[in-house]
């Protein structure tokens, strides 16, 4: 394996740096297309960085970002910890250029359980029983937990991309619609959901030929369309 370093653009969902790869740092960051993403490859050595570019500033700049990260080593889901997680900021505007989370299997000879979800976000009933009536001290309203923006993952600690919003598609089936790390909308069947914590974590990603479907857009609605639909689904306007 070469440990040479080459000058690379990495992308992130608020601009992109350039910055010195191995070639080990270059096939994580490739996600299949020809772009290189910075998200999979993690915190990099500051000095590797020579610019960077903010979309909010709309420049570029000459160095590194700031670069703010923690170290939970939180359990997210069975055999899965979240070691660390961290953001590359503008060093002008403090706005976020690329974001990016470390995960380790505590046995990388078996799968990843079940996700553990947030205490936070399942909302607590409180009951009490008065002549044989179970009343609701409050309703069921917004105390649900918003989906919309949550990091989804596979059950290999494979980022995809952040949950869009929930809908349904012509079968009249609940799906999810994710956002993958190169800006596309995808489709997955809510029953291939795994858990809902911190994170979204789905089946493997090996099945996603099977499972996750990409969606064709509406110009005029933007509905999220079956691949093989002629019209949208929504609106009928013609795709």
């Amino acid at each position: 394996m070469s440990f040479e370093t080459r000058p690379k653009k990495l992308r992130g969902s608020g601009g992109y740096v350039i910055a010195k790869l191995t070639d080990e740092q270059q096939t994580k960051g490739n996600l299949g297309g020809p772009d290189l993403f910075l998200a999979p490859i993690g915190r990099l050595d500051p000095s590797l960085i020579t610019k960077y570019s903010c979309n909010t500033c709309e420049k570029e700049f000459d160095g590194s970002p700031k670069i703010d990260y923690e170290n939970p080593n939180e359990e997210v889901a069975e055999n899965l910890t979240l070691i660390e997680r961290g953001q590359y900021k503008c060093q002008t505007c403090d706005s976020i250029i690329a974001e990016y989370r470390e995960f380790k299997k505590g046995d990388e000879q078996n799968e990843v359980g079940d996700a553990k979800p947030l205490e936070q976000d399942i909302p607590q009933m409180q009951t009490e029983i008065k002549d044989d009536i179970i009343l609701d001290s409050k309703p069921v309203d917004s105390t649900f937990s918003a989906i919309t923006g949550k990091d989804v993952f596979d059950n290999n600690a494979n980022k995809i991309g952040k949950a869009k919003q929930v809908g349904v598609d012509s079968q009249n089936s609940v799906v999810l619609v994710i956002t993958t790390i190169d800006g596309d909308d995808i489709t997955i069947k809510w029953e291939q959901i795994k858990k809902i914590g911190e994170i979204v974590l789905i089946g493997n990603s090996n099945t996603d030929n099977q499972q996750v479907t990409s969606g064709a857009n509406c110009p005029n609605c933007n509905f999220s369309n079956s691949s093989d639909s002629k019209f949208c689904e929504s609106c009928g306007a013609k795709l």
